[in-house]
């Protein structure tokens, strides 16, 4: 699987959205364990965090000024919020931008396999309340795909979605997820 995750990721040519008075963030699709046990390190946000309270996402956020451009924004992030050292991620590749619908914001997906080593390290830091780390067999099992009601503009559409036990994988991060695993598919 791992060959095949890096062969798909690298192969692929991201596509860049213009800002259009979005807030520029990045997230890192993390992927940890051994080859063929592979698991992408989602995190449960806290309740006390401004804005996406209590939902399921990639670590990540907005850009800061120091930052010199959105993948060390997607390392520093990842590094605050679950503990990994952006020396210990080696960076895949890049996915295509996706905009969140309510917080206004344009992500732009890294895709990063963990060193082995750093594996006991990861822990949840500030604005993270637990740490699933998800199979990638799981996540690629159609049976666990699910659909959730979601509202834009006044109407309610299906959006697509995830199970993980008693968590729901959804909005901005199930569209990012989406994209990962139809380029391994496409891959296989």
């Amino acid at each position: 699987m791992r060959d095949l995750l890096i062969a798909a990721v690298s192969r692929h040519q991201a596509v860049e959205l213009p800002l259009d008075g979005r807030v520029s963030s990045a997230v890192m699709v993390l992927v940890e364990g051994r080859p063929g046990e592979e698991r992408l390190v989602f995190q449960v946000r806290t309740q006390t965090v401004r804005v996406h309270k209590g939902e399921i996402s990639f670590p990540g956020g907005r850009r800061d000024p120091e930052d010199a451009d959105l993948r060390a924004t997607a390392l520093r992030e990842t590094h605050e919020e679950v503990g990994v050292p952006p020396e210990a991620v080696s960076v895949l590749g890049v996915l295509d931008d996706t905009p969140t619908v309510g917080s206004n914001h344009m992500i732009r997906p890294f895709v990063g396999l963990l060193s082995p080593e750093v594996l006991p390290a990861i822990t949840a830091q500030r604005e993270v309340h637990e740490l699933l780390n998800v199979p990638l067999v799981h996540l690629l099992d159609p049976s666990n795909h699910v659909w959730r009601p979601v509202e834009r503009d006044g109407v309610v559409e299906a959006s697509p979605a995830f199970a993980y036990g008693e968590h729901v994988i959804w909005g901005a991060t199930a569209r990012i997820l989406t994209q990962f695993l139809s380029l391994l598919r496409g891959s296989a």
